[in-house]
């Protein structure tokens, strides 16, 4: 009888120890803001080694109007409605695969000189999209992240193309 309260409490203890693990694993993401700044970025982020990866490929914005030349910027939206709708992709599918954008930890943003812009890449307009997605009280876990202008994308209506790396929680 002695033996069956052993094995149970080893049980009991071995499952403790398991989902002590688990909860220290997520907590060990680190997110470094940036010193004395509210901008809505991460400085750094810092994953333990054992940390699941999930590279997700660069998305593009839908289509919004139907009518408008497939190849123009008419047919996509401005930069921020370009970003709403990349940002709404990928929310899609790392919900797809039981992540949320909270576990987005690395982005990468590649921005089009905006015609209507003098060729310059419209980073409010970035940043507003954005901000609807990171650093919202909803959904505070910020990625480190880089943004460029490229000298365009696959469609010349696209101004807004991002890629994300998001960690798998244990």
């Amino acid at each position: 009888m002695n033996w069956k309260r052993i094995l149970l409490s080893l049980l009991v203890a071995f499952g403790i120890v398991i989902s002590l693990a688990q909860v220290s694993a997520a907590q060990d993401i680190t997110r470094y803001p940036i010193p004395n700044s509210d901008f809505p970025i991460a400085r750094a982020v810092e994953l333990p080694a054992d940390a699941t990866l999930v590279y997700v490929s660069g998305q593009v914005p839908s289509v919004i109007d139907e009518t408008a030349d497939p190849s123009s910027v008419e047919a996509f939206g401005d930069t921020e409605s370009q970003t709403v709708s990349v940002l709404e992709k990928i929310e899609a599918t790392l919900d797809d695969l039981d992540l949320s954008m909270s576990d987005v930890v690395k982005m990468q943003v590649f921005l089009v000189g905006d015609p209507t812009n003098d060729g310059m890449m419209d980073f409010s307009g970035f940043m507003d999209g954005y901000t609807q997605f990171f650093g919202t009280e909803e959904q505070p876990n910020l990625p480190a992240r880089s943004a460029m202008q490229v000298a365009g994308l696959v469609n010349p209506g696209w101004l807004v193309e991002i890629e994300v790396v998001a960690v798998r929680p244990s």
